[in-house]
């Protein structure tokens, strides 16, 4: 039988979790992080002067819900662009980089920015990483910040990929922690030359399994919880939640990345 020739560990995991459920967690969507185990990566994008900012959605591709991440940044003052995926962002993850691109190219012409600041939700963070890597990127971006992203696969997308048929589309294949494209993209220098890296993730995601797949070596890597204690955040409430919008605004603004601690935690949590 299928389940068993899986490994102890992940045929408990598939009889725990039904694939329905999974799947749609996915599609709707342990430890005091700190640095990723070595110095951030540096830009050569000028760090003072922030250009427009593009929000890359999930699996899924739902835009509505960056808004309220897009409304903080704007408030501050920021351009801010959400980018629509192809094929429900559930297509080749590669073809998602390639349009991200279009949509930066679009971007600089219109403002004549020299850079952009990219902010990937989800696996919308391993779509921004995809085009830093192979589709131009390092030449035009100033940050990326990653939320929620599985950079290292979730056992999610593994689960999904033992069923037939459509329960588990291209990216969801490419999610899966032995995929071909995650091994590609994570060998040899996980954050390379180019824009600056921060990953923020929360300790409470259930879609994102292990949710320290989303540490990134050589990236400020941050979980909400190394800001707020006892925030309870899920996956689907990242791009939503006043404290991560208040951590990705600190980590956009202009200079280098910023050190969050426990004493930004109630300025984030006002929303201010």
């Amino acid at each position: 039988m299928l389940l068993g020739s899986l490994a102890p560990a992940r045929r408990r995991l598939v009889l725990s979790v039904g694939a329905v459920i999974a799947i749609g967690a996915l599609v709707a969507g342990v430890v005091v992080a700190a640095s990723g185990g070595g110095h951030p990566t540096r830009s050569a994008a000028a760090q003072d002067r922030p250009g427009p900012v593009l929000l890359v959605p999930g699996y899924g591709g739902s835009l509505t819900g960056l808004d309220q991440l897009a409304a903080q940044l704007r408030s501050g003052g920021r351009t801010v662009e959400v980018v629509p995926l192809p094929d429900d962002a559930q297509g080749d993850l590669g073809a998602q980089a390639r349009t991200l691109d279009r949509a930066v190219q679009a971007e600089t012409a219109k403002t004549g920015a020299a850079s952009v600041d990219v902010v990937g939700y989800s696996a919308g963070g391993v779509v921004a990483r995809l085009w830093v890597r192979s589709y131009g990127g390092a030449d035009r971006a100033r940050r990326v910040v990653t939320l929620g992203s599985p950079h290292h696969g979730t056992e999610i997308a593994a689960i999904g990929s033992l069923f037939p048929g459509d329960v588990c589309p291209t990216a969801c294949h490419q999610l899966a922690p032995d995929s071909q494209l995650l091994a590609a993209l994570n060998s040899g220098d996980e954050t390379p030359a180019g824009p600056t890296f921060v990953s923020i993730w929360s300790t409470d995601d259930q879609v994102v399994v292990p949710p320290d797949s989303a540490r990134l070596a050589g990236a400020v890597n941050l979980t909400v919880q190394s800001v707020c204690a006892n925030a309870n955040v899920s996956h689907s409430d990242l791009p939503t939640n006043p404290v991560v919008d208040g951590m990705v605004a600190a980590e956009l603004a202009a200079g280098p990345p910023v050190t969050l601690t426990a004493a930004d935690c109630a300025r984030f949590s006002a929303g201010h």
